[in-house]
């Protein structure tokens, strides 16, 4: 469905998302777990963008067993997972209709334990949708289990160990999740080789077109773009696939490009670097040499 142009709403408390979905009060004012099937959307969220103010950790499964997101190959049809950080721009559509959870997490319900500096880590809060974490029948069990642990705690009076429990199954669920999207990457090796090739044959196509005279350096963003990906994604499924993130298969390429330049052409050391869409070629000089333990003016005396 189209969205509508709008400013995005910003909603700062689970509270409030808890009146805005017509839900009741939450147990805790800073963490809620919520079953996906008693959510009503307000009307004034229909079609609407917006940003929450806290994370959000969503386990989905559609009631007739097929993911709807994007049109990629998926492994499994137990489910997925998605993932969202404060700030990040959502929407909803009132025809979407998943059963699951959703788990929602105030920075400040976190703030005084290493998870909160560990959870900026986790790219996937940086996926797309399209991208979604998609589990098998044992890797759903584990995910489950771990939200209805969450659940008990919050249902049982609060006290002085009831935060340390529940932060304690945050980050299990965490490092799961990290485990299962490498697996992810794993079983979808055949489709990644495809995307490795594409990348490479856009970035081919980049330097050898001259782009760069016209855009300058390609960027991460720029690949990913192209490939329909978010550059967390890329990144993640290159250094699973290949050893390398985005950035370090663009400079792998740049090298090459620079190597043919020196050694084909009368172009000087700042020409390279122009060609190449440095806009200094001091830069050009100090990538080049940390790539390749040379500066490029001696890599092309070696050749004359």
């Amino acid at each position: 469905m189209e969205k509508k142009e709008n400013t995005p709403l910003k909603i700062t408390s689970i509270s409030e998302l808890h009146h805005l979905m017509d839900l009741p009060k939450p147990l805790h004012p800073l963490i809620s777990l919520v079953d996906n099937t008693k959510m009503s959307v307000n009307t004034e969220l229909f079609n609407r963008s917006f940003a929450l103010d806290f994370y959000k950790i969503s386990y989905k499964y559609s009631e007739n067993g097929k993911m709807g997101y994007g049109q990629g190959y998926y492994d499994f049809n137990e489910g997925g997972m998605m993932f969202t950080a404060p700030n990040q721009i959502l929407f909803t559509d009132q025809e979407s209709q998943y059963c699951g959870y959703t788990l929602l997490i105030h920075p400040d319900f976190i703030r005084n334990y290493p998870v909160a500096k560990n959870i900026k880590k986790y790219g996937f809060f940086s996926y797309d949708t399209n991208e979604a974490l998609h589990l098998s029948d044992k890797e759903k069990t584990t995910v489950t289990g771990l939200l209805d642990n969450i659940q008990d705690e919050l249902n049982t009076a609060i006290d002085e160990v009831s935060q340390d429990v529940i932060v304690s199954y945050i980050e299990v669920l965490l490092n799961y999740s990290n485990r299962f999207y490498k697996r992810q990457f794993i079983t979808r090796k055949a489709l990644n080789n495809d995307v490795l090739s594409k990348m490479e044959h856009i970035l081919d196509n980049y330097f050898n077109t001259q782009e760069t005279l016209n855009t300058g350096l390609p960027t991460v963003e720029f690949l990913a773009s192209k490939l329909n990906l978010s550059p967390h994604y890329l990144s993640d499924m290159l250094r699973n696939l290949t050893g390398q993130n985005a950035q370090q298969h663009i400079h792998e390429k740049l090298i090459e490009k620079a190597k043919e330049y020196l050694t084909t052409t009368n172009f000087s050391v700042s020409e390279v670097a122009y060609h190449l869409g440095f806009e200094h070629s001091q830069s050009f000089n100090k990538l080049f040499k940390k790539k390749t333990n040379i500066t490029p003016l001696n890599f092309k005396q070696s050749f004359n």
